[in-house]
């Protein structure tokens, strides 16, 4: 489980390609500290350390995962957020997250808002994706607060230190992003949607 309150920055080194599955080589700050097996949050997307050497750990994106995120999308260089699991006794910070990325939306705009951002995204609404005004949802790894969603259409708000601290300063519009919905509310969805059968 993860809390969507992102620890660093990584940078991709390197990829190769393997049948359907993808090898994919990250440098950060934190790959010194982790260990073989070890899941990690990569943009919202719960992975396995499978290989480490100093400065950098190795994921493998199966082909399920790559079709569902925006891991097809990477390339050397690109920077991603990293989280590792909650420790039990630790602070949930942000929201229950759980790694497992539901769907893509596409950035439609960026607004500079007085020393803050505003990002609209655009998504393909189903009965599972609920997200409700000042609910939470988790986009790239990152827990947000959700601001006026619409049928197809949601915003959120980046404060200073998370525009200076995770990849939203590098997202433009068209770009997409990994979107996790709140775990209750899929609960609730689910539920529902049984209740009315």
């Amino acid at each position: 489980m993860f809390t969507g309150i992102i620890e660093t920055l990584g940078t991709v080194s390197a990829i190769e390609r393997d049948r359907s599955n993808v090898h994919i080589t990250l440098e950060s700050p934190i790959s010194d500290e982790l260990k073989i097996d070890q899941s990690v949050s990569h943009n919202g997307a719960c992975l396995t350390v499978v290989a480490l050497g100093p400065g950098w750990h190795r994921v493998t994106a199966v082909e399920e995962t790559l079709r569902r995120t925006n891991l097809g999308d990477w390339k050397p260089g690109t920077r991603v957020n990293l989280e590792r699991c909650l420790p039990i006794g630790g602070r949930l910070d942000g929201h229950i997250v759980q790694g497992h990325v539901d769907a893509l939306a596409t950035c439609v705009e960026v607004a500079e808002t007085g020393g803050s951002w505003r990002f609209t995204f655009r998504y393909e609404p189903a009965p599972e994706h609920l997200l409700v005004d000042k609910g939470s949802v988790c986009l790239n790894g990152v827990s947000l607060t959700v601001v006026e969603p619409e049928d197809d259409l949601f915003s959120v708000a980046i404060i200073p230190y998370t525009w200076e601290h995770t990849n939203f300063r590098h997202l433009r519009a068209g770009d997409s992003v990994n979107v996790e919905f709140d775990i209750i509310g899929k609960y609730i969805a689910r539920h529902m949607a049984a209740y009315r059968r």
